[in-house]
């Protein structure tokens, strides 16, 4: 562990807790009578970088224009000022042209290579052409990660259309290399000024002191001039010192300016594994100096600390909602998200509980931050605020029931590495492929042996879930996960049940029987306190338990599917309480984007008197369609709002339970537009229509054949669930070995 890991994990609560009762203290005077810390009292400014320029390309007409929708009223509108061959202003987030727009395909003879600040940059830049020549070049997405299918649609923006056409509340200018104009006798200087004659200018930022200094006391005093930080190493080509070392010297930059941006790091630093440090005393700095200060480089779609569980409302939270300090605004290419933290999440009681709808059911505990069906998994989700926490149960050899995700240990345990590797068998009646099962080993051998291993559901976007806990907690028995959720504040425990055929007749093991009696000796079945809930994908395991039990019944649909005939729901509603549905069954999509295909799921469902519940929400990204614009929260409430679920199944309940408190909950009709749900097809139907994907095929209809399922078969005359017969397993062969053994490399070599 590294020394800043170290300095981070040996912060302890009460140095913390000292650390913020000084920085509250210490910017008192600025903040008193107001709930919100910075330096003027009133909420922070939401600066839209580019417009919405996480979906489309920075500074074009669709990026200003769906401000209006997707964020606060009075967000300001972020424009990269660069200068054309006749001093033209233009908006750019990038002094080379071919980062941002397509013009190596229209002047592909173009490329040059200028001294930018001392830098040889080669490029298409914009002082080479006019603008009557620019009028043919497009933008492009200039995040490569992002999507590519608005490139080439949307004109290069003038700084004057910005306010001639989008009505901005505030425009922000940025100015970026004043000094490599003046080569080309070009003056930025004199375009920000005449257009300050024309236009109220908001706010004015350069990381440059001689381009502040000489515009200050010459643009309106409306005007707010902010010097902006660059990385602390770089030089400041007026001063020739660092940013790092002029962060020193406030009073200085007070001269020039009324404020500063700076990257987040500055505020917020992480270790190099991704993990928050303590946060710095810059915010109170500012403040002291009598400057405002505004963070820089949030992006819903970039790497974010692994302290903030994937949910980037959480990261802008513990800037502007922490407590101890507010920056006084931030710079956003999703400005949806800070728009939902300063209207609707800020001040909010995050201890309060309320176990009304949406119920927060776990998915494995928080399984999002710890590995599947941990104590510690479920310590955080009850933590968190989840109103029921959930075990998918196995058995081992012994016959112990377990708290397990899987009956194959491979992907959620480290098997693979132990010395039970070689127990490998395929079982076709469980799984596809080879895998190590939880009856192949005793409660002993995987308790004492395993560790458990957290999942990563995202991998194929490159999003892995926290290191550092990455085998973190011990596995839990069904009776351990009882006694240990009795006396919770939780409204309810759901077991899950599968695979209750096979166990009966290849192991000889009633789970069923094993399940109400687990939770007849924890005394579920004498208390009204917690609702039992019983989910399974198989009607035969729910019939049964309603035979035997008053528990409330979940059938959770395993297919995507659009409705549910008449003939289905009379099945259901014999056996069932409440319903689990796929994500995609209640918002069908086509390649990251929801499609207006005609889904009546869960009003079909709910028309039969039967709760829905949609399953699984996580927050990374790249789980999620680009309608919810990477933003967990925005995500919960298309499926709260736009679907009416009565609960979401997740893997990070803390989400979905502060969403639950947002104070736009119980404003109908008068919450702020960017808390409407996305309409499905809207965003697809803004891609040229040779951009967009295949219509997706229509989901089937669930039918009663779906539904009905002959009756559990009776438990095989076996005394022990060690051994599957020989119809349902195939033995191990050379084959099987050979698996093992590249299981083993591979493991080995991660």
């Amino acid at each position: 562990m590294g020394r800043s890991s170290r300095a981070c994990s040996l912060l302890g609560s009460a140095q913390l807790l000292l650390l913020l009762l000084s920085l509250a203290l210490g910017s008192a005077a600025a903040q008193k009578g107001s709930t919100w810390k910075t330096l003027s009292g009133k909420a922070p400014v939401i600066v839209a970088k580019g417009g919405f320029s996480g979906l489309f390309p920075d500074s074009s007409y669709d990026a200003y224009q769906i401000l209006g929708t997707l964020s606060s009223p009075d967000t300001a509108i972020w424009c990269d000022v660069r200068l054309t061959k006749d001093g033209g202003g233009i908006c750019l987030p990038s002094i080379d042209m071919d980062n941002c727009t397509v013009i190596a395909y229209v002047f592909p003879q173009g490329k040059k290579t200028y001294n930018v600040n001392g830098v040889s940059t080669v490029g298409w830049f914009s002082v080479d052409y006019t603008s009557t020549d620019l009028l043919n070049v497009s933008l492009k997405q200039s995040v490569l990660s992002r999507t590519g299918a608005y490139d080439g649609i949307f004109s290069i923006t003038p700084v004057e259309i910005v306010y001639t056409q989008f009505n901005p509340a505030a425009v922000w200018l940025n100015v970026q290399q004043d000094s490599f104009y003046s080569q080309f006798k070009l003056s930025m200087r004199s375009y920000i000024l005449s257009l300050s004659k024309k236009f109220v200018v908001d706010y004015i930022s350069s990381p440059e002191v001689n381009f502040l200094t000489s515009i200050s006391g010459r643009v309106s005093k409306k005007t707010k001039l902010v010097f902006r930080f660059l990385d602390e190493r770089s030089i400041e080509p007026s001063t020739n010192q660092t940013y790092g070392s002029m962060l020193k010297n406030l009073t200085f930059v007070k001269t020039f300016a009324s404020g500063i941006l700076v990257p987040k790091s500055y505020i917020w630093p992480v270790t190099p594994d991704n993990y928050l440090l303590p946060y710095t005393s810059v915010v109170d700095d500012a403040h002291k100096a009598g400057l405002e200060i505004y963070a820089a480089d949030f992006a819903n779609d970039f790497t974010i600390s692994y302290n903030y569980s994937f949910d980037p409302l959480a990261e802008y939270l513990s800037f502007i909602d922490n407590g101890a300090f507010s920056v006084d605004g931030v710079l956003s290419d999703f400005p949806i998200t800070p728009s939902e933290a300063v209207g609707c999440f800020s001040n909010l009681n995050t201890s309060k509980i309320d176990h009304a709808k949406p119920l927060v059911i776990s998915h494995n505990g928080a399984s999002g931050d710890y590995p599947d069906c941990t104590d510690q998994a479920y310590e955080k989700a009850v933590a968190d605020g989840a109103d029921v926490i959930d075990c998918p149960v196995q058995v081992t050899k012994d016959g112990i029931l377990i708290c397990m995700s899987s009956v194959d240990l491979m992907g959620v345990t480290t098997v693979a590495k132990s010395q039970f590797a070689s127990q490998v068998t395929t079982i076709n009646d469980l799984k596809a492929g080879p895998g190590v099962f939880t009856f192949n080993l005793t409660w002993d051998d995987i308790s004492k042996n395993l560790k458990p291993m957290i999942s990563n559901p995202a991998i194929n976007f490159g999003q892995y879930r926290n290191p550092r806990n990455k085998n973190a907690g011990n596995f839990m028995r069904l009776s351990d996960f009882l006694t240990f959720a009795k006396g919770k504040d939780l409204s309810g425990i759901m077991i899950t049940v599968e695979h209750a055929a096979f166990m009966a007749e290849e192991l000889g093991f009633g789970v069923v029987d094993a399940v109400i009696k687990a939770l007849d000796d924890s005394g579920y079945n004498k208390q009204t306190a917690q609702n039992v809930m019983i989910q399974s994908t198989n009607s035969s395991v729910l019939v049964k338990f309603k035979q035997e039990t008053k528990y409330n019944l979940v059938y959770m649909i395993e297919e995507n599917v659009r409705d549910a005939a008449p003939s289905s729901l009379a099945d259901i509603k014999k056996f069932a309480n409440a319903v689990s549905v796929s994500t995609t069954s209640v918002f069908p999509e086509t390649h990251y984007y929801l499609t207006n295909q005609t889904n009546n799921l869960v009003p079909t469902l709910q028309s039969a008197g039967l709760q829905v519940y949609v399953y699984v929400l996580m927050n990374e990204f790249g789980s999620q369609p680009n309608d919810f614009f990477a933003d967990a929260t925005a995500q919960i409430n298309a499926y709260v709002q736009g679907a009416n679920v009565d609960g979401v199944i997740t893997d990070f309940p803390g989400t979905a339970h502060r969403y639950k408190l947002n104070s736009c909950m119980s404003m109908g009709k008068n919450a702020p537009l960017f808390m409407s749900p996305p309409k499905p097809g809207d965003l697809l139907s803004t891609m040229p229509g040779n951009a967009q994907p295949p219509a997706a095929a229509p989901m089937p209809l669930l039918t009663d054949a779906d539904v009905a399922e002959p009756a559990l078969p009776p438990v095989s005359n076996t005394t022990t669930p060690a051994s599957p017969s020989h119809a349902a397993l195939r033995m191990r062969t050379d084959v099987s070995i050979l698996i093992t053994l590249l299981m083993l490399c591979a493991s080995l070599l991660i």
